[in-house]
C-alpha cells in the first residue's frame, strides 16, 4: 500500500508580485511627495518668518535712532561745553539733515537720492549719546556731544556709518573710533528708501511744523534755501527672507517716490514702510519767529 503525500503550494504567483510592487511604488511615490512639499512648506514658512522679524527689527531700529534727528539742548547738563553750543544748536537744527558741502573735513558727506530706482542714502545730525556704532567717539562715558550717522546700503547689505560733527567742522582733532569703519545693521535688503516731509518756510506763517509735502534728498537744498525745515521721515525697505525659496510669481513693490519694479531672481521678499516724525523739529519750527 503506497503513503499519498499532499504537498501544499507556497508563494505568490508573478502577477501578486507586479501588483504588489506597483502598489508599493504608489504609497511610496506619495510618501515623497508629502514630505517634499512638507520641507518646502517648512523651507517658506522659514524664509517668511525670517524676513518678517529682520523687517520689524530694522524698522524698530531705525525708527529708535531717527526719531531725535535734530535734537540739540544746550541745557543739558550732559553736554560736552567744550564748544560754542548756542552757535553749534543754530548749525545743527537747521540741517538736521546732512547734504554734501554741509562739512568742511568730508564735503561729499550727504544724504543722497539714488538713481532710477537705486537705494538712498540719508545722512542725520542730532545730540546724542554715541554714534550708530555704539561709539563714544573720545567723550566721556555720560558725554553727549553733536552726532553725525549715515546709513546707506552696500552689496546688498544695510550699514550705517558714525562721525563727530565737531570733526567734521574741524573743530576739534579726531579721537576714538572716528575712523570710516562701517557696521553692518542688516544683510538681504533690496531696496531702501527715504522720502523728507519738509514744513512751510516762515514767510508763510505757518509754525504748525507739519509737513506740507513729501520730497526727496535731490530737492532739499533748495527747500533749506527757502527757509523749509525737514519734521518728518518715510523710510522703506525691502527684505529678503533666506533659505533656497522660490516664488513662481514673484510681487511687485512700489516703495514711496519710486517706479514700481519686480524682483527678478523669485526670491520672497517683504516690504516694510514707516513715517517717523521728528518732534524735536517740530518743536523748534514751533517756537521760532519769522
Amino acid at each position: 500500500m503506497r503513503a499519498v503525500f499532499s504537498r501544499a503550494q507556497s508563494g505568490f504567483s508573478l502577477v501578486e508580485v507586479m501588483i504588489s510592487l506597483t502598489v508599493g511604488l504608489i504609497l511610496t511615490a506619495g510618501v515623497i511627495q508629502i514630505v517634499v512639499s512638507s520641507q518646502v512648506t517648512e523651507g517658506l514658512n522659514r524664509a517668511m518668518a525670517e524676513a518678517q522679524e529682520n523687517g520689524r527689527y530694522i524698522m524698530g531700529r531705525l525708527r529708535n535712532e531717527l526719531i531725535t534727528t535734530g535734537r540739540y539742548d544746550t541745557l543739558d547738563p550732559d553736554l560736552d561745553t567744550s564748544v560754542d553750543v548756542v552757535e553749534e544748536a543754530a548749525f545743527l537744527q537747521n540741517r538736521p539733515v546732512v547734504l554734501a558741502g554741509d562739512f568742511s573735513n568730508r564735503e561729499s558727506l550727504g544724504s543722497v537720492q539714488g538713481s532710477s530706482g537705486g537705494n538712498d542714502t540719508l545722512v542725520i545730525a542730532k545730540q546724542g549719546l554715541r554714534d550708530c556704532r555704539g561709539y563714544k567717539l573720545g567723550y566721556a562715558t555720560d558725554a553727549e556731544f553733536f552726532v553725525v550717522n549715515e546709513y546707506f546700503v552696500e552689496d546688498g547689505t544695510l550699514k550705517c556709518r558714525g562721525f563727530d560733527g565737531r570733526v567734521l567742522r574741524g573743530q576739534k582733532v579726531a579721537s576714538g573710533n572716528n575712523g570710516d569703519a562701517a557696521f553692518t545693521l542688516l544683510d538681504n535688503v533690496l531696496s531702501f528708501q527715504v522720502v523728507y516731509g519738509i514744513s512751510a518756510s516762515p514767510a508763510n506763517g505757518d509754525v504748525t511744523g507739519q509737513p506740507l509735502s513729501y520730497i526727496t534728498a535731490d530737492q532739499l537744498d533748495a527747500q533749506r534755501t527757502a527757509g523749509a525745515n525737514v519734521v518728518s521721515l518715510r523710510i522703506a525697505i525691502v527684505v529678503e527672507g533666506q533659505g533656497d525659496v522660490k516664488i513662481d510669481t514673484p510681487p511687485t513693490f512700489k516703495l514711496l517716490n519710486e517706479a514700481s519694479f519686480t524682483p527678478s531672481d523669485h526670491g520672497l521678499y517683504k516690504k516694510f514702510e514707516a513715517t517717523i516724525s521728528l518732534r524735536n523739529m517740530k518743536h523748534y519750527v514751533r517756537n521760532r519767529k519769522a
